[in-house]
């Protein structure tokens, strides 16, 4: 049940929720920069190639569109004329061909994005996809209209709503004072809690995402006026920056404050974007929440903070976005979306092994993993993690870490340095096969086994690949985004 001072209402509406990629970058050729685009996107050209017009796109005439010279592909719905973006796009012509004259949605999720694509290609919008409308159920409620009470969802990568899925519609309803109004969402769904449900109160409109099973269902609403039909994608809302405190010499924890009507929980495994305009483009990035200490964690495994958030986030002197980051002021604002990620709790709740691979900021995703599993994961024998950097200077939380592993005989850190000192006694190398048939063992031959990596690109993917040849399977093993 959601209260809310009764001028926020009413009128409301649903979308389907949004989540986006990036990719590996390639040589481009000279004039074929992000600036280089930014440049052309404002020069008027045509570059949709239909003259200013949007028009309704068919899976049919979508798919006419797939060659290098005539190329256009669907994100979240939308339709979009690449072709004139092929030389500038930073993971080469071959990467964005293989969403050619389709929709090319799941190919954004696999990786990891950096630049909002909906700012990068809008002067290259098409127009929307035709598509089936979504079914739906209702239930008895009392006197409201079936169309205002109505909550509609839709599965990123599934069209329809399975059978199963349409038990679970939730429907809600309304009371209303001189002084509040009341809402009551109603779901068949048990165990509800707060991670499912984010909440946003702003300029006179009320938003609630509710999770349920894979499906998210969106309540919009407003005083007086009609929803707009276009509030689909990530939903960003203001943060305040309250503290910035050094964890490294080139890492450090920024502390944002939530808005005073937000409640927004991230849960274990997922991460939210951060947007800031810069140069004139929209430029988003991914990061994992994480606790002000791994022991504060540990000490209040029950304790939820939703009024704050803390990110642990390495600034790269010559990089486009974390060094207007470091230039945020105390009181300063930035972009927050809701949470994003493919984790399940599920995953872990019978797990015996778990096995963690990370390396710098990788281990981020790592410290509510780790809080979660080892206090509430009865069946968990061992919990390891393989933490990769350059120099002793570089690594996270160190002496965090090994205080944890003498706290708790299940937890095992095994620090690998690339670049180590003649004094370092430690392991020392880069993630190859031979380092992960050494140190990633089940506890016993039939074990239920998760291995999570995370880092940079080129780290997870070999992970992933030597974890596969040394017979691990897929279900066996989770990338984390960021």
């Amino acid at each position: 049940m959601l209260n809310v001072p009764a001028q926020a209402f009413p009128a409301p509406g649903s979308q389907q929720r949004a989540a986006l990629g990036g990719r590996s970058k390639v040589p481009l050729k000279p004039g074929r920069s992000l600036m280089d685009w930014t440049r052309l996107t404002k020069s008027g050209k045509d570059l949709a190639g239909l003259k200013g017009q949007l028009i309704k796109v068919t899976e049919e005439e979508l798919a006419k569109h797939s060659k290098k010279d005539d190329c256009w592909i669907c994100i979240r719905g939308l339709v979009y004329n690449i072709t004139p973006y092929m030389e500038y796009h930073p993971g080469g012509e071959d990467e964005l061909m293989r969403a050619a004259g389709r929709d090319g949605t799941d190919l954004f999720d696999q990786v990891h994005r950096w630049v909002n694509y909906e700012s990068m290609l809008k002067e290259c919008l098409v127009g929307r996809m035709t598509l089936k409308p979504v079914a739906v159920t209702t239930e008895a409620c009392c006197a409201i209209s079936e169309e205002k009470r109505l909550l509609n969802g839709m599965l990123p990568k599934i069209k329809v709503l399975d059978s199963s899925s349409k038990d679970l519609t939730p429907s809600y309803e309304w009371f209303q004072t001189d002084y509040l109004v009341t809402v009551v969402i109603y779901t068949k769904q048990k165990g509800i809690n707060s991670e499912m449900v984010i909440v946003d109160h702003q300029d006179g409109k009320l938003r609630v995402d509710i999770i349920l099973r894979n499906y998210s269902y969106l309540l919009h609403i407003e005083l007086s006026y009609a929803v707009q039909e276009d509030i689909a994608g990530l939903y960003y809302r203001k943060c305040k920056l309250i503290s910035k405190t050094e964890v490294t010499h080139d890492t450090k924890l920024f502390c944002l404050m939530l808005p005073q009507s937000t409640h927004l929980q991230v849960p274990v495994g997922q991460h939210i974007f951060l947007k800031q305009i810069i140069a004139g483009t929209e430029i988003v990035k991914p990061y994992t929440p994480v606790s002000c200490s791994l022991k504060s964690d540990f000490k209040e495994p029950s304790h939820h903070d939703s009024t704050h958030l803390i990110l642990m986030i390495k600034i790269y002197p010559n990089g486009l976005f974390t060094p207007e980051l470091d230039h945020l002021q105390i009181g300063d604002c930035i972009s927050v979306s809701n949470s994003e990620g493919s984790f399940k709790k599920s995953q872990v709740q019978t797990l015996e092994d778990l096995f963690l691979l990370a390396a710098g900021t990788g281990f981020t995703p790592m410290v509510k993993l780790l809080n979660y599993v080892l206090t509430n994961v009865c069946s968990l024998r061992i919990a390891k993690l393989l933490f990769f950097n350059k120099t002793e200077d570089d690594i996270l939380w160190r002496s965090q870490l090994e205080e944890l592993a003498l706290q708790d005989k299940r937890f095992e850190v095994q620090f690998i340095l690339s670049e180590p000192t003649k004094e370092w006694m430690g392991k020392q190398g880069k993630i190859s096969s031979s380092l992960l048939s050494e140190l990633v063992k089940r506890s016993k031959k039939d074990s239920k086994t998760l291995i999570c990596v995370c880092g940079p690109a080129l780290f997870t993917e070999q992970g992933i690949r030597f974890l596969q040849d040394l017979g691990y399977s897929k279900e066996e093993i989770h990338s984390f985004t960021a």
